[in-house]
């Protein structure tokens, strides 16, 4: 079955996973994706570890479902093939440090003049303007910058934590993809293309400001600086038992009456300390230590049928190795295997976003570097003599045995 956006065709600039991870979830949609790669390497993921049959996890789970065409853009034949391809699209999305899209020849105003209606997409670092627009960026400068770090450090006054995933790339990936399709959705309303920016610090900041910058929110009322330990410590912790870790978060009255219950405690709905939310927020210290001390009494096999039975929310915490193996992971169909033409079995998550309807068809695995660069651009309307010799020249490549 064609997915939703099936019809839809992205001319993919971008590069490491802000940006293949947001064309990756619209390929999985049914978009058709050209993604157009240097033909010296290709995208940097390529090149990483982790790897075999000459392909890297981190490519084949980003760049699934996508053709891959090979340009040296630093070569004028590039650039008209890639402005070629632009002219079929409905979307180009490129993450290009500011500024170097329009000194290559493929900014907005080029693209526009061949495809007048296109969702032109930009995904930026820190922004499109000011001082820190043009300096490089990598995930962990983010997470500084927005005071994500900070978050995650427990409190402003605490050391600074780095996110162990790279949070801010993906946040943006998911970003971009709803941005895009919403501008696909306008220009179908109005017959007119637009130009979606998105910068990593902005995405980062909105995802903050849901939930932790409350202190923050009303203007004049900003918390003095000895309270903001309080302003960024409200998530439970993860707790120890007897035999291994687990999270249990037990915030509303009904859930603290549960827990007190499962772990034999009555008093604690006695104690004042405790008796309403926010007392329970004024005295987080006394009640997690009290809830860790509780805790260690038990296997978290035997909390998770305990708190269970009281509906207080609860979870083993799980390896990376014991994830994919668990049964609501597998009762959910999240993690799928497939077979790859180079690297063999794999395994991946499939797309979160399901349909009602018969599922779309699944997308197909991740290309060798140029392995479509001929048909895609004998399609765009080049002969074969011309291909071959833009080949022959460097300016792009097809598939070549060994190549990842």
């Amino acid at each position: 079955m064609a997915g939703p956006l099936s019809g839809i065709r992205i001319v993919d600039l971008t590069t490491m996973i802000s940006g293949p991870l947001a064309t990756m979830t619209l390929a999985d949609q049914g978009a058709e994706v050209l993604k157009i790669e240097h033909p010296e390497g290709g995208d940097h993921s390529r090149q990483v570890t982790g790897r075999r049959g000459g392909m890297s996890a981190s490519f084949l789970n980003n760049n699934r479902g996508k053709k891959s065409v090979t340009l040296n853009l630093k070569d004028p034949r590039g650039v008209e093939a890639a402005l070629a391809l632009c002219a079929t699209a409905d979307v180009v999305v490129q993450n290009f440090r500011p500024g170097v899209i329009d000194r290559i020849g493929l900014g907005e105003a080029a693209v526009r003049k061949v495809k007048p209606d296109v969702v032109y997409t930009s995904i930026a670092g820190f922004g499109f303007e000011g001082d820190w627009a043009r300096r490089p960026v990598y995930d962990p400068l983010i997470q500084a910058l927005s005071g994500l770090a900070s978050v995650q450090g427990g409190a402003d006054s605490a050391r600074p934590r780095l996110v162990r995933t790279i949070l801010p790339d993906k946040l943006t990936a998911i970003q971009t993809a709803q941005a895009i399709t919403a501008a696909l959705l306008a220009r179908a309303r109005t017959g007119e293309g637009s130009h979606v920016q998105i910068s990593m610090l902005d995405t980062v900041l909105a995802f903050l400001w849901s939930s932790d910058m409350a202190g923050y929110t009303f203007v004049g009322d900003e918390l003095e600086p000895q309270r903001d330990d309080d302003a960024q410590t409200f998530v439970e912790l993860i707790y120890e038992t007897a035999d291994g870790w687990m999270a249990v978060s037990a915030h509303t009255d009904s859930t603290w009456k549960g827990l007190a219950a499962a772990v034999g405690r009555p008093d604690w709905l006695e104690d004042p300390r405790f008796a309403t939310v926010a007392a329970r927020e004024e005295n987080k210290p006394a009640r997690l230590e009290l809830t860790q001390e509780a805790l260690r009494e038990d296997t978290t096999e035997g909390w998770m049928r305990r708190l269970t039975e009281h509906d207080v929310p609860c979870a083993p915490v799980l390896t990376r190795a014991e994830v994919y193996c668990h049964p609501q992971v597998q009762a959910n169909g999240a993690v799928i295997e497939r077979d790859h033409p180079q690297a063999g079995r794999i395994r991946q998550a499939r797309p979160p976003a399901r349909f009602s309807g018969r599922a779309p068809d699944a997308a197909a695995p991740a290309r060798r570097l140029g392995e479509d660069t001929r048909d895609v651009l004998m399609a765009a309307g080049y002969d074969a003599a011309t291909v071959d010799e833009m080949i022959a020249a460097g300016v792009a490549t097809g598939p070549q045995e060994g190549t990842p």
